[in-house]
């Protein structure tokens, strides 16, 4: 008895295991969606103004990212009376500079808006651009409040919106 247990294990371990696997192939599905490129040349160059925004942006970003912690570092300095007033000139004209910048930025970005609603092939696109030059706007307050990380992330939020546009376009 027990030798048929022992020959019925080693026969079930033996025994290939493709048997006991489904038999039906799988076949790998076919997507139905089809990513179109810009057709007309507007499109195409507005997309490359989308594009050309977002890279400028990202790379913005990135800087003001060291020089708000800079200036933070600047701003502890000084409420601690240990920053010589050198360096608190300097980080004043660094801040007038940085509010000027997301300035531009802003007026870049409503530029770009305008340019959608008033080009009768990139209107349709100008839903989802609308609200960027918002978004700036918002961080260009937050400069002016000396918040300078909230304003860069607010310039994120930017980016995000920026990056949907592009890919709507696509």
């Amino acid at each position: 008895m027990q030798r048929i247990i022992c020959l019925v294990i080693i026969t079930i371990i033996l025994s290939p295991v493709s048997g006991l696997a489904q038999t039906r192939k799988r076949t790998a599905a076919k997507s139905t969606r089809t990513t179109t490129a810009p057709t007309g040349e507007a499109e195409r160059a507005g997309a490359a103004r989308v594009g050309e925004q977002i890279k400028s942006l990202t790379k913005f970003i990135y800087l003001l990212g060291g020089i708000a912690g800079g200036l933070e570092a600047v701003d502890a300095a000084t409420q601690r009376n240990e920053a010589s007033a050198a360096i608190i000139d300097q980080a004043k004209q660094n801040k007038i500079t940085l509010r000027a910048s997301i300035r531009n930025v802003k007026d870049g970005l409503d530029k770009l808006e305008i340019d959608f609603r008033a080009t009768p092939e990139l209107q349709r696109y100008y839903i989802k651009l609308a609200g960027v030059a918002a978004g700036a706007a918002k961080a260009e307050d937050l400069a002016a409040a000396n918040q300078f990380d909230k304003a860069g992330r607010a310039l994120l939020d930017v980016v995000n919106h920026l990056t949907d546009v592009l890919l709507a376009m696509r």
